[in-house]
């Protein structure tokens, strides 16, 4: 069994004259990840590794999330403004070690995804994350495994 762990990133500021992709965090979107973030660990959610799109927002609250969980960290570009297949690309790219991901990325892209492997429709707020466990033993094997939403976890409802 694997696991899936999808975080949209927190709550971003858009100061004028800066690029989407150099977006801030705002401070309800520190605050918000670093409540997430605890609010997992001390939940007992296992994640043995993290990818982020490089994006600073997505980034930055990966970061966050690694205060409380001292991981390694990579980042792939294709969770910048990712397609559905984006998603599942950097998937068949992980390390068959790692039993628990958690991709940190962005709207609509990240909605897309989850609602495209789940029956539960949902639409991901800023810092939402949501857990799927996915039946199979290597990532290769991610497209045809059954997968089931364990959680599903807004910031303003935990």
């Amino acid at each position: 069994m694997k696991k899936l762990i999808l975080v949209r990133h927190a709550k971003s500021d858009w100061p004028e004259e800066t690029e989407d992709f150099d977006r801030p965090l705002a401070d309800k979107g520190l605050e918000d990840a670093m409540h997430m973030s605890r609010f997992l660990k001390n939940n007992n959610i296992s994640i043995d590794h993290f990818v982020s799109s490089p994006a600073v927002r997505a980034l930055n609250t990966c970061k966050i999330f690694n205060q409380a969980y001292q991981l390694n960290c990579s980042t792939d570009e294709k969770l910048y403004n990712p397609s559905e297949r984006s998603f599942e690309s950097v998937i068949y790219d992980l390390d068959d070690n790692l039993n628990s991901v958690a991709f940190f990325s962005h709207n609509n892209g990240i909605s897309n995804f989850a609602n495209s492997i789940s029956e539960d429709i949902f639409h991901f707020p800023t810092c939402g994350v949501a857990g799927f466990e996915v039946d199979c033993e290597s990532w290769s094997e991610f497209d045809g495994a059954k997968k089931k939403l364990l959680f599903f976890y807004e910031p303003g409802k935990i």
